[in-house]
């Protein structure tokens, strides 16, 4: 089997030496550098082109996920695995956006870290299961949003649409023509129809675009 040469990028030098130990069990992989800062990772890809870079975000100086947009933009066949501390899905969706293969976060089994190498150099992606179960949750909500609305009336969507909008009810009124009342009971049915007490909470129900897919 041919070794899977590795650079790993991390500013804490016991981190490192923590990676170095867990791989040093698997024959097939084989660390060949070791990098502290973004720009300096930057360069060893260039001179070294290892089959895959462990990159941490939270760098000093130029940011992880600067470095990871500067050598997939280089190289678009570089395989990047993100290792981070960051478990937000905003941080998932900007990683993968900005050209990495796989992101893991350091709370995880450190057995995932193995997998993960495995499966980039098998030309997959590989992402930390939590935030694959983070991901699928939020598109579940999602749907059921879309699936609420489309419960509503046409005039109750209308009415809907304003009030997320911030639109008072007499806003509303003057809009539509109809009388504040009226709106008033819309307004009653639309939040029984999705669930949700407040406006607050409608508005934020239809701030959650199907974006993730």
């Amino acid at each position: 089997m041919n070794k899977i040469s590795l650079l790993l990028v991390d500013d804490h030098p016991v981190v490192r030496a923590g990676y170095r130990q867990l791989l040093s069990n698997v024959s097939h992989i084989n660390v060949i550098a070791e990098s502290d800062s973004a720009e300096q990772a930057c360069q060893l890809c260039a001179d070294l082109k290892p089959d895959i870079v462990i990159m941490d975000l939270n760098l000093p100086g130029m940011s992880g996920l600067e470095a990871i947009r500067r050598i997939t933009s280089a190289d678009p066949s570089a395989s990047i695995l993100a290792f981070t501390i960051n478990d937000e899905l905003l941080y998932l969706e900007r990683t993968l956006t900005a050209g990495a293969k796989g992101y893991l976060t350091k709370s995880g089994d450190p057995r995932l870290l193995l997998k993960g190498i495995e499966e980039l150099a098998a030309g997959r992606s590989f992402i930390d299961p939590v935030l694959l179960k983070k991901q699928a949750q939020k598109k579940a909500k999602q749907k059921e949003s879309i699936s609420a609305t489309a419960q509503l009336s046409p005039r109750e969507f209308d009415v809907y649409n304003l009030l997320i909008k911030g639109k008072t009810s007499k806003d509303i009124a003057d809009t539509l023509y109809l009388s504040q009342k009226t709106v008033a009971n819309y307004a009653t049915q639309i939040k029984l129809k999705l669930g949700v007490k407040t406006i607050a909470e409608m508005s934020h129900l239809a701030q959650q675009p199907l974006n993730d897919g």
